[in-house]
């Protein structure tokens, strides 16, 4: 991962407002629109107090074109509710991430892992097809049962020296390598 990975904007720092607004960001939508509206919304609303006192309008006018427009108004929230709350202070467990609106279980464990070197797994599409095909899966990936057993794999798998780095390694090789259709396994570090 070290060696292969995309140079994407958000990869850059550990600040975990910067780390959030891409994860925020990034849900439901490609990295590659992405990359477009993140520097343009951290150089709009820099920090989390600018963030949180910026009118809610200016926010989703800047959003606008990412689509699921809710993501926004929960960042724009949480952002209050770090700011008038909790002093600015970030959550810094998974668990305490997990409390803002709009911040689920994959979302906490990505920000936390990554910004704050915090052992929690992370499981998005991209993770839930690497640990499915790695470990022969063939049940639906959508029943409970399965996703709680790819929740146990992932925590398993996390790295306690570089969580945020392995974290990221997982979701480059569902997004790079192990793909939907026509996966490159050839290429894969973990074929054998």
């Amino acid at each position: 991962f070290r060696r292969h990975r995309r140079d994407l904007p958000w990869r850059k720092t550990r600040d975990p407002y910067a780390i959030w607004v891409s994860e925020i960001m990034l849900q439901q939508t490609r990295v590659e629109t992405v990359i477009s509206y993140y520097p343009r919304f951290l150089e709009k609303f820099p920090t989390v107090t600018s963030l949180a006192h910026a009118p809610e309008d200016d926010v989703l006018k800047l959003w606008e074109g990412l689509g699921y427009y809710s993501r926004a108004l929960n960042l724009h929230k949480a952002a209050g509710i770090v700011t008038d709350k909790l002093n600015g202070q970030f959550p810094r467990t998974a668990g305490e991430w997990q409390s803002l609106p709009g911040v689920g279980r994959y979302t906490a464990g990505a920000i936390a892992s990554i910004a704050y070197g915090v052992r929690a797994p992370v499981l998005d599409g991209n993770v839930k097809r690497v640990l499915t095909r790695l470990y022969a899966i063939g049940e639906r990936i959508d029943r409970s049962e399965t996703i709680h057993r790819l929740w146990q794999l992932a925590d398993e798998l996390v790295s306690p020296r570089s969580p945020g780095d392995f974290n990221q390694a997982m979701m480059e090789l569902g997004a790079r390598l192990c793909l939907p259709k026509k996966p490159l396994c050839e290429q894969c570090p973990i074929h054998r």
